[in-house]
């Protein structure tokens, strides 16, 4: 039961899919307990609306909020509404609200982690003042903290274009922590994820941005729980962690060196906070909970395998990471179709998305093979790679 795929720049290969998921594919396990791990989740789209790519996004909630039980199943956090679930690229401020909304209210009921992300993306395109983007980080902390969910302050695009130097960043950043009811996780999103994003912190060099966002942290160590950094630079994410105050943690963001951040060394480690860790749920779970027992080695020789599937999803542009995610969801049963808001199931090529389900399938992740070799075969029909 081969599977016809096309090579990039042409030319097709045959490759035989698993017939057996890996042992990690089932539900339950104990608590993890010597990491906090957060998956940033993809949210569903309505297949059957009939709306434009740039029209508010449709929502299958039903799907969306199963897929967040699946990951609490395991043992894992949610981060909700954050980049991974197409924040400003699909998904509207009033769409992340009710996400937030109803993900908080099943967190709640199941007892599952959750924490949300806090933006500006209200505001509407053009110049904005400091006060308004303040302001629109007010709204959305005070949505997030009604809930009951940790927030995260996400990076803000309208910040990025309004701030003239690095001293607005820390009039901002400092007058929402003093607000703040509970500690809350900073987030620093590279430019690869974000263009607009380019020369936060008040400046383009990451030296000096640096030291902007340590010096905000140090002057309210008790508002942050943690950092949230994704800037797929481990030598500067240990940099950082090591720099941090005592009892502030660092969530890596960085989907391409995590294993080797999490597992740490002799002179600390990072939590996660991962968009990769949507596809990987169980295994991810399945890892920690190895390392939980001491064994580093054991934690990476099931994370290690994982890299190469994530650089893939996340080469450039980086942004783009989310059609790989959500293909991969469709291929392994957790939504019934590939399609997504604002049409970005068009975003990456099919040789890209054929070697995701080639490298997805290797390492097992799919709970039913012959299902996403099924549903796999019937995309590259519809491309015109008849099988």
């Amino acid at each position: 039961m081969t599977i016809l795929l096309p090579r990039a720049g042409g030319g097709t290969y045959r490759y035989q899919p698993r017939t057996e998921p890996a042992a990690f594919a089932s539900d339950g396990g104990a608590p993890l307990a010597s990491r906090t791990v957060f998956s940033a989740a993809h949210v569903v789209a309505d297949p059957y609306a009939d709306v434009s790519p740039d029209a508010p996004a449709a929502v299958d909630w039903d799907a969306t909020l199963a897929f967040r039980h699946h990951l609490w199943s395991h043992g894992l956090g949610v981060a909700e509404a954050m980049d991974t679930a197409q924040r400003g690229m699909g998904l509207d401020w009033p769409g992340a609200a009710e996400l937030i909304r109803r993900s908080a209210a099943e967190a709640v009921a199941v007892g599952g982690a959750i924490a949300c992300g806090v933006g500006t993306d209200q505001l509407p395109p053009g110049e904005v003042t400091l006060h308004q983007v303040v302001e629109a980080y007010e709204d959305q902390l005070a949505l997030v903290e009604e809930t009951g969910a940790q927030a995260i302050l996400m990076a803000s695009r309208a910040l990025a274009a309004a701030a003239k130097s690095p001293e607005d960043y820390l009039e901002v950043y400092g007058h929402l922590l003093r607000q703040c009811a509970e500690p809350v996780i900073l987030h620093w999103l590279g430019p690869m994820f974000d263009p607009a994003l380019d020369g936060y912190w008040g400046s383009a060099g990451l030296d000096a941005a640096t030291e902007t966002f340590l010096e905000v942290i140090k002057a309210h160590p008790d508002k942050v729980d943690g950092i949230k950094v994704s800037l797929l630079d481990a030598e500067r994410e240990v940099d950082l962690r090591r720099r941090l105050p005592d009892g502030v943690l660092c969530y890596t963001g960085d989907d391409f060196n995590y294993p080797e951040l999490i597992a740490g060394d002799d002179r600390g480690f990072s939590h996660a906070l991962l968009g990769i860790f949507d596809p990987l749920g169980p295994l991810a779970a399945e890892a920690v909970r190895v390392l939980d027992t001491g064994d580093r080695q054991g934690f990476r020789a099931l994370l290690d395998p994982t890299v190469e599937l994530s650089r893939h999803l996340f080469q450039k542009p980086t942004r783009f990471y989310k059609t790989g995610v959500v293909l991969l969801a469709w291929l392994a049963g957790h939504q019934s179709h590939f399609t997504m808001v604002g049409g970005l199931q068009s975003a990456r090529s099919l040789p890209h998305l054929a070697r995701a389900y080639e490298l997805a399938d290797g390492l097992g992740l799919f709970p039913d093979p012959a299902l996403a070799r099924r549903r796999m075969t019937s995309l590259l029909n519809v491309y015109g790679v008849d099988q």
